[in-house]
């Protein structure tokens, strides 16, 4: 089934993306938790005419977010945490310990659009993406080092 989506839906896409999915997740999922609308041909014509309508705010989204990206790059966040003498940490980093390190250096980002590899379960250093815009990615160095 095809459905237009209301807003973004992490590993699947973004506002008015028009996607095939499964009638199950569409049905069962999407459509009741107000999430997407069947794609009809009405719909379609909507979403063209309102997409139209938003090419300029959209741009101008985009430029901002490409703004904030270009601060990013470069900046190097650094997250104290307990680790035992072998260099393991005792539970794991988080998105949510990265951004309250961004936000002590200037950055207003969510937890929400950070996102890590795999799990931080180890003194070192590492890469954690930021996805300002659908478009627009940037990488941030992270070092883990060990609380004193």
């Amino acid at each position: 089934m095809e459905v237009i989506l209301l807003e973004d839906v992490h590993n699947l896409g973004y506002k008015d993306d028009i996607l095939k999915v499964k009638d199950g997740y569409g049905l069962n999922y999407l459509i009741p938790q107000k999430k997407a609308i069947v794609a009809t041909p009405s719909a379609k014509k909507v979403l063209a005419e309102n997409l139209k309508q938003r090419a300029h705010k959209l741009a101008k989204i985009k430029a901002d977010a490409e703004a904030e990206a270009a601060k990013l790059n470069g900046v190097k966040v650094t997250v104290a945490a307990k680790a035992s003498e072998g260099g393991k940490i005792f539970g794991s980093i988080t998105t949510a310990q990265i951004a309250e390190q961004l936000e002590k250096q200037g950055f207003n980002i969510d937890r929400k659009l950070i996102s890590l590899a795999a799990a931080i379960k180890e003194l070192g250093s590492y890469k954690a993406t930021v996805r300002l815009h659908k478009e627009v990615a940037v990488e941030i160095d992270l070092d883990v080092v060990a609380e004193a």
